[in-house]
């Protein structure tokens, strides 16, 4: 299939009373108004325009009374281009169950795809069912957590391990909120494994997600900082009703946020869809909000956690603290990150000189 293939149409009215769309940027220049229909002629979901002198009409009304997914103009061409260019990603293919689905997610929080790959390949070689981690300890889930960041994620994931094999016969959860009891399961974490694990019908709003409906409903470059109920809004009114299309409408839009709509570079000439953006339509519009900065590692307290771990985990048993100040200089937030990290759970006292990990 040629890119091309995968383009929707612009957006068709129909002709009986089809009137000019302008935008945001010109909605000022123009003094007619319009009103929306659902036209209710066909699977392609075209709308009438009825002239009136009180609403005007913009690119991104447009979305809102085109949304009777899957037969939007949006649905088919991004889903046929997920089909052709997604990547092959272990936690995608046929047959992966909710275990795997949900350790793919809680790794991928805030980790890029190829730091988690080797990490999640050897988590299931070791641990296949929530049971098998049960199992073992706290401890052994961080040490296998290896340099993923962020390790209590670790211990969440060994924390909801036992609560899965304890109150759920040890098999994830489909229902969301049975997901959400588990810990360290989120709302997006539960709408990620309901969809994507068991084809349930949920809204799965994740970074990649956001950006994407911003630009191609909102025509805002980047979404806020926080989530909005606008944001929700719009996210529900274009997942199908039906669980496996729900299902493909979320991975094919954050797919598409990952490689095409992505931050810093999008590459709009390979969007599917990019005749129904409203960002493009109306001239790529700069982000109106404060500077995004980007995150700090060097020299941070949680770059010295790393450290700290990173030497207890390459050690077989009890490190000593004079061990643990090779591989932190600054005395005082060594200490600090010590302190932090026997909080968390992450890391145990032994003696007045020792830790270990649980």
């Amino acid at each position: 299939m040629e890119p091309d293939d995968w383009v929707a149409a612009p957006l068709e009215l129909s002709s009986r009373h089809a009137t000019t769309i302008t935008s945001r940027t010109t909605a000022n220049t123009s003094s007619r108004r319009t009103q929306y229909t659902r036209g209710g002629n066909g699977p392609e979901g075209r709308i009438r325009l009825l002239t009136s002198p009180t609403v005007t009409a913009t690119h991104s009304d447009l979305w809102h009374h085109r949304c009777d997914m899957p037969h939007g103009p949006a649905y088919r061409p991004l889903v046929a281009w997920y089909d052709a260019a997604a990547r092959d990603l272990p936690w995608r293919r046929p047959g992966t169950g909710g275990w795997e689905v949900l350790v793919s997610e809680v790794m991928l929080q805030q980790t890029p795809v190829a730091r988690v790959l080797p990490v999640y390949a050897a988590w299931l070689d070791r641990w296949p069912t929530p049971a098998a981690l049960a199992r073992d300890s706290v401890g052994d889930a961080v040490r296998m957590w290896g340099r993923l960041g962020y390790p209590r994620r670790a211990a969440r994931l060994w924390q909801a391990a036992r609560v899965i094999d304890s109150d759920f016969h040890g098999e994830v959860p489909a229902d969301l909120q049975d997901l959400r009891s588990l810990p360290g399961v989120g709302e997006y974490t539960a709408a990620a494994v309901a969809a994507f694990a068991y084809r349930r019908r949920t809204v799965v709003l994740d970074t990649n997600v956001r950006r994407v409906l911003a630009r191609l409903v909102l025509g805002e470059q980047f979404p806020p900082r926080s989530l909005t109920s606008q944001e929700r809004e719009v996210a529900e009114r274009l997942v199908p009703d039906d669980g496996a299309q729900a299902a493909s409408w979320n991975i094919a839009v954050m797919e598409l946020g990952a490689l095409v709509c992505t931050a810093r570079a999008p590459r709009c000439e390979r969007c599917p869809v990019r005749e129904l953006c409203v960002w493009r339509a109306e001239g790529y519009p700069a982000y109106p909000g404060p500077p995004r900065a980007g995150q700090t590692y060097a020299g941070t307290d949680r770059q010295c956690r790393g450290r700290i771990l990173a030497t207890m985990r390459s050690c077989d048993g009890p490190v000593d603290r004079h061990t643990l100040s090779l591989s932190w200089e600054d005395a005082v937030q060594r200490e600090r990150a010590i302190s932090s990290l026997l909080d968390d759970g992450l890391v145990v006292q032994l003696g007045d000189c020792a830790l270990a990990l649980p």
